[in-house]
């Protein structure tokens, strides 16, 4: 069960990625500028190259182009939730929507897949344990936090189908899609520049103190591995286990307490939420709920 263990450090890693990302986006960098150099960054994959890169078709760069079109727009989507909303709220409401997405567009994409009974039990323990760590007493939901929120999970979830396509096309060349898929994302954000308001954006933006600069760095790092890894565990698995692996992303979730609930105890200067009796008691079910249905993947399903 090696895509099993690949995820759950991928979801490690993306929740300390999103960590970083709430501090860095509460110091008020505009979405294009975030986009920008997140995009840019992508292009440290170029040290990929001397490892087998090959030269895709037509179809796959066909299908690079777009997907990274997606994942640029799902950052945009994501970002500018962030930047009106609070991130508490609006990452757990775009990872617990993903999962429906990745089925209904396998469903689209790929046509009905044979799920026995113990995947289902497992997605379904998986998704409402996501469903109860994300939600919150009494939060007030607007409709543009509900659009932003679910576009960017769309589009987070045509980028995870569209990424197994890719790895198909080339044949399950995992670095060879790790770096076209990565130099797309850089070149799209760099012929963004041709757009003046994108290039105003970027540029004439408020400047970042070079702490918070440390931190992207950090968080982009973070990010990295949690997308490596990503992407390795969604190649070697077949289409019709991609919305079980996305069920799986309320142990990112149960990261993030977690990791939260130990700095704001021991370490209050760095970060600090209070969490109350009922929170807690709520967390834990959901953490239960997750936990089994990780057991009866790990036990049941080869």
């Amino acid at each position: 069960m090696l895509w099993l263990i690949v995820i759950i450090i991928s979801y490690l890693f993306f929740a300390l990625s999103s960590l970083g990302d709430k501090v860095v986006l509460a110091k008020s960098p505009k979405p294009e500028n975030y986009i920008f150099y997140v995009g840019l960054f992508s292009g440290i994959a170029i040290f990929l190259l001397p490892f087998g890169v090959t030269i895709p078709n037509f179809n796959a760069a066909l299908l690079i182009v777009i997907n990274g079109l997606v994942y640029i727009f799902s950052l945009y989507a994501l970002f500018s939730a962030l930047e009106r909303f609070d991130v508490s709220k609006v990452v757990p409401t775009v990872g617990a929507t993903q999962p429906i997405f990745v089925l209904l567009l396998t469903y689209l994409f790929v046509g009905p897949q044979e799920l026995g009974v113990v995947e289902l039990i497992a997605y379904f323990l998986l998704f409402i344990g996501s469903i109860v760590i994300s939600v919150e007493k009494n939060e007030k939901v607007t409709g543009e936090f509900v659009s932003l929120s679910f576009l960017a999970s769309f589009l987070f979830s045509l980028n995870f189908i569209l990424s197994k396509f890719i790895f198909v096309e080339l044949d399950n060349n995992f670095i060879s899609g790790m770096f076209w898929m990565s130099m797309a994302a850089c070149a799209i954000v760099l012929v963004g520049l041709i757009f003046k308001g994108f290039r105003k954006a970027v540029f004439e933006g408020e400047k970042v103190e070079t702490q918070t600069g440390v931190l992207f760095v950090v968080t982009q790092i973070a990010g990295g591995i949690a997308n490596l890894t990503q992407n390795y565990a969604v190649n070697i698995v077949p289409f019709g286990m991609l919305a079980i692996m996305n069920s799986i992303k309320g142990v990112q979730y149960v990261f993030l307490f977690l990791i939260t609930l130990f700095l704001s105890t021991y370490f209050p200067k760095i970060l600090k939420e209070n969490f109350s009796k009922r929170v807690i008691i709520q967390k834990i079910i959901s953490i239960v709920l997750i936990v089994v249905g990780l057991a009866i993947l790990a036990i049941f399903v080869k």
